[in-house]
C-alpha cells in the first residue's frame, strides 16, 4: 500500500501494489479532501475508472470489459446477491478442471457443500483468485486428486473437504484462517503440507489418517488443535511449533500447551520404546498416544487426573503403564486395540470406566477395579482374555458388551447386589457368578 499527500495535508493518493505492479483499486482526492478519481488496475493494467470533479459531481467513467473464460460444461453453480457459487460437478468429469474467475459476468467466490464430491475421475483443479469459502465435503471421495491449487483469496477449509483425496502435497495460503475437522482425513498419500501463517485453528481429526505425513510445522498464530488432529498418522515422525507461538509448545518432539499442563499430541512414529510424562501435566489429551507403534511403556506423572477418549489406543507394543491416583475418570477407547497390555490396575478414585476403554486388548488377562467404581461403559472389555472378575458393589450399571467374547472368563464376582446390566454383557461367555 501506498500513499501521498497534498502540501495541505489532504491525502492525494493511495494505491495497493503486488509484485511491483498496481493492483486493485488505486483512489486519488481533491486538495479540498473530495474525491477525485478511483482507477482499477490488474497486473498494472487500468480495466476501469470513475472521475470527480472538485465540487463532487461525477465527470467520467469507463470499464474494459474483461475477457470471460468459457465455463466448463460440467460444472453446476448458483448465483445470489452478485456473486458466484460452485454446487456441482458431473461425477464423469476427468482430468485437469480450472474453475473460472467470473461466470456470467460475476465473481465466483466459493465452492459449496459436496460440489466436486465423487469426482473420482479427476486429478487436478485450480480454484480462482477471488474464492475465498472451501465448504463442507467440497472435494471428498476425489480419489484421483493429486493437485489442487487454492489461492490466497480462500480464508476457511471446511469440515471433511478434502476427506479421502489423493493429494500428495498441498499448500494452505496464508489467508486461511481455519481448517476444519476432518478437511483432509484419509489423505493417505499426503506427504507434505505447509501450514500458512494466517491460521489460527486447527480442528478435530483435520489431519486424521494421514499415513505418510511424516512432519508438521504450526505456525506461529495457531491458537487451537482439536482432539485427534494427528491420529493414525502413522508415519509422522516429528511436529514443529513456531518460536513465536503463545499457545503451543514441543518438548523432546512432544505438542504441549504452552503451559506444558496438556499433553496433546505425541508423534506416532518417534522413535524411543520408553516415554515418561513430565511433571506438571494434569491432563492426557484425547488420541494424544493414538497408534504409537514404537512405545512399550509409558510412566504417568501422579498429577495427572484426566486421560482423554482413545489417548493410548491402537498401540500395538505398549505393555506397560500405571495409571495415577489422581485419575478419576478413563476416557471412551483410551486403552483400545493395546493388543499387548497384559494387566492394568485401575486406582481408587476412578468412578467410570467409558465406552470400550480396554476394548480387544487382546493380551489382558487380569484387572483391578476399585470401589470407586459405579460404571461399567458399552463394550469396556470386549474381546479380552479375562479369566475372573470381581465387580464392586459400589457399581450400579454395566453397560451392554461389557464383557462380550471375554471367552476365557469363568469366573465373576459381585461384591454386592447385581447392579443394573445392558444387554448381551455376557454374551459369548458362560462364567459363574
Amino acid at each position: 500500500l501506498s500513499v501521498s499527500w497534498h502540501e495541505n495535508g489532504q491525502k492525494k493518493v493511495e494505491v495497493n501494489f503486488k509484485d511491483g505492479l498496481q493492483n486493485g483499486l488505486a483512489i486519488g482526492w481533491h486538495d479540498n479532501g473530495k474525491k477525485e478519481s478511483e482507477i482499477n488496475f490488474k497486473g498494472g493494467v487500468e480495466i476501469s475508472a470513475k472521475y470527480w470533479s472538485s465540487n463532487g459531481e461525477k465527470v467520467d467513467s469507463f470499464e474494459e470489459a474483461e475477457e470471460e473464460i468459457p465455463v466448463n460444461p460440467n460444472l453446476k453453480y448458483g448465483i445470489k446477491e452478485g456473486t458466484v457459487t460452485i454446487t456441482g460437478c458431473d461425477e464423469k468429469a476427468s482430468g485437469a478442471l480450472t474453475i473460472p474467475a467470473t461466470i456470467e459476468g460475476k465473481p465466483v467466490t466459493s465452492i459449496g457443500k459436496e460440489a466436486f464430491q465423487e469426482c473420482s475421475r479427476l486429478t487436478s483443479i485450480t480454484i480462482p483468485d477471488g474464492v475465498t469459502s472451501i465448504e463442507k465435503l467440497a472435494f471428498s471421495d476425489c480419489y484421483k486428486l493429486r493437485s489442487i491449487t487454492i489461492p490466497d483469496s480462500v480464508t476457511s477449509i471446511g469440515k471433511e473437504a478434502f476427506l479421502r483425496s489423493n493429494l500428495t502435497s498441498i499448500t494452505i495460503p496464508d489467508s486461511v484462517t481455519s481448517i476444519g475437522d476432518g478437511a483432509f482425513t484419509d489423505c493417505w498419500e499426503l506427504t507434505s503440507i505447509t501450514i500458512g501463517d494466517g491460521v489460527t485453528s486447527i480442528g478435530d481429526g483435520a489431519f486424521f489418517f494421514c499415513k505418510n505425513l511424516t512432519s508438521i510445522t504450526i505456525p506461529d498464530g495457531v491458537t487451537s488443535i482439536g482432539k485427534g488432529a494427528f491420529t493414525f498418522c502413522d508415519g509422522l515422525k516429528t511436529i514443529e511449533v513456531g518460536a513465536g507461538n503463545m499457545n503451543y509448545t514441543v518438548a523432546n518432539g512432544v505438542l504441549f500447551n504452552t503451559e506444558k499442563t496438556l499433553l496433546h499430541t505425541y508423534p506416532a512414529d518417534k522413535t524411543g520404546a520408553n516415554y515418561t510424562i513430565p511433571d506438571g501435566v494434569t491432563s492426557i489429551g484425547g488420541s494424544a498416544f493414538s497408534s504409537c507403534k514404537n512405545l512399550t511403556s509409558i510412566t504417568i506423572p501422579d498429577g495427572v487426573t484426566s486421560i482423554g477418549e482413545a489417548a493410548f489406543s491402537d498401540c500395538p507394543s505398549l505393555t506397560s503403564i500405571t495409571i495415577p491416583n489422581g485419575v478419576t475418570s478413563i476416557g471412551k477407547w483410551a486403552f483400545s486395540q493395546c493388543f499387548k497390555l497384559t494387566s492394568i490396575t485401575i486406582p481408587n478414585g476412578v468412578t467410570s470406566i467409558g465406552e470400550r476403554a480396554f476394548n480387544l486388548c487382546a493380551r489382558l488377562t487380569s484387572i483391578t477395579i476399585p470401589d470407586s467404581v459405579t460404571s461399567i461403559g458399552d463394550g469396556a472389555f470386549l474381546v479380552c482374555s479375562l479369566t475372573s472378575i470381581t465387580i464392586p458393589d459400589g457399581v450400579t450399571s454395566i453397560e451392554k458388551w461389557a464383557f462380550q467374547s471375554c471367552e476365557g472368563l469363568i469366573a465373576v464376582t459381585f461384591l454386592g447386589d447385581a447392579p443394573k446390566e445392558g444387554k448381551e454383557v455376557f454374551e459369548d461367555v458362560t462364567p459363574t457368578i
